[in-house]
């Protein structure tokens, strides 16, 4: 078994530098000697077969379970390594992602009660879990880096900003934030821009907190959140935003959200979808993360995306690719996580806590290692709703600025 982990961990890892010292006490190092050591051990045989046999669902699992233990470097530093090699896939690895690729449409299909069960499953959890990690608005999706200084609480609000700046939303404005989270977007959009913001949500955690910092700000009349699904929300509305909705609609479910959203926006309207994005076509959700973190979630590819957007008669005006952003993000939130790593063990157990710090890590190191993004796609009815050039959207941008920097302080939680 030690001999036969050997041969394979060596065959895949090409480059940098990992020690893995087996349960029997047999120590190796892959790589090519480059970059800062990393070091593991394996404290049982079937932890080492499971990775074997399934290295893509075992190498998560045997991490929370303590059955692969640090011993050099982090988790983060043991997959910077790992997802940094020439082959993506470990060989024996690509015969089950052809296997799972056939079903990936029975784990994506997200009818309204799956869905709302999915979602349960991860945005239901305890709220001061979130709060261990995210920013003071408690935005949960990917960051916008204006500089390499910026801090994560500027970043998400520039991400605000530069979102608002592209709906060119005007007083008055019926705006609908599909997926609305703990309220930041919908907030800032009715504080910002004087529009009438509804947001959706399938949380009832998040649901109970966006209407509570409405209520605390005083605009409850202007942001309002329901605990519906979009289906079902009655329109029209002059402007549509969606972030980190559309990985949990599932691609059997693409013709759905566009054609709806197709229904729901006025003529002369514009929407903005902000989603993660894979670069290289169709594929599958990483079996761990669908089994123990988003069940039901998919990254889609823009090959899968736009088809839909053109099937539903909507036109793209706009796309722009945000590349290390997210990995920014993510690095952040792992690092502020690792902080308070010990009351995410109070709140939950360890091995809650060796779960989501594999989480974060691995996302991270998929946005910097593997090329996965993000894509702000602007969509409309017509060709003449928004400027012929994008000069509007830093000009918006510094009048957005100029408004936060009259504003009272910072949104806060309900509680804080």
């Amino acid at each position: 078994m030690d001999r036969l982990l050997r041969f394979f961990l060596r065959q895949y890892i090409q480059r940098g530098t990992i020690s893995f010292t087996t349960a029997n006490g047999m120590t190796f190092t892959c790589g090519d000697g480059t970059g800062q050591p990393v070091a593991a051990r394996f404290t049982t045989t079937t932890a080492q077969r499971r990775l074997l046999l399934d290295p893509e669902l075992a190498l998560g699992e045997i991490f929370m379970d303590g059955s692969m233990v640090m011993e050099r470097g982090s988790i983060a530093d043991l997959l910077a390594v790992a997802l940094d090699q020439p082959d993506m896939a470990p060989r024996w690895a690509k015969v089950q992602w052809w296997l799972r690729y056939p079903v990936r449409h029975v784990q994506q299909f997200n009818p309204r009660a799956r869905s709302r069960n999915n979602v349960a499953h991860h945005y239901d959890l305890d709220g001061r879990l979130y709060s261990l990690f995210l920013d003071a608005d408690k935005q949960y999706s990917c960051a916008y880096f204006e500089t390499p200084e910026s801090s994560l609480d500027d970043a998400q609000l520039a991400k605000k900003r530069h979102l608002a700046a592209k709906l060119l939303i005007e007083r008055g404005h019926r705006v609908l934030d599909i997926g609305s989270g703990w309220g930041g977007l919908g907030l800032y959009l009715a504080e910002m821009t004087g529009a009438d913001v509804t947001g959706v949500t399938l949380s009832t955690e998040q649901l109970q907190v966006a209407n509570a910092r409405a209520g605390e700000k005083g605009l409850s009349e202007s942001a309002k959140f329901l605990l519906q699904d979009y289906r079902d929300i009655p329109g029209p509305f002059d402007r549509i935003v969606s972030v980190g909705m559309f990985e949990h609609v599932g691609v059997d479910h693409y013709d759905t959200f566009f054609a709806r959203c197709a229904e729901l926006l006025a003529d002369d309207g514009v929407m903005m979808l902000h989603s993660i994005g894979r670069p290289e076509g169709p594929g599958i959700t990483n079996p761990w993360i669908a089994k123990y973190i988003f069940p039901g979630g998919y990254i889609p590819a823009l090959s899968e995306v736009l088809p839909a957007i053109e099937r539903a008669g909507l036109l793209v005006s706009d796309i722009e690719i945000l590349r290390l952003h997210y990995a920014e993000t993510l690095k952040a939130w792992r690092e502020r996580f690792m902080a308070r790593r010990e009351e995410a063990v109070r709140l939950y157990d360890e091995r809650f806590a060796r779960m989501w710090e594999f989480y974060l890590a691995s996302s991270e190191m998929s946005f910097r290692k593997q090329n996965v993004m993000n894509f702000q796609i602007q969509i409309t009815k017509r060709q003449n709703v928004v400027p012929l050039t994008r000069d509007y959207i830093g000009a918006e941008e510094a009048r957005l600025r100029g408004l936060e920097q009259g504003q009272a302080p910072r949104l806060q939680l309900a509680g804080e």
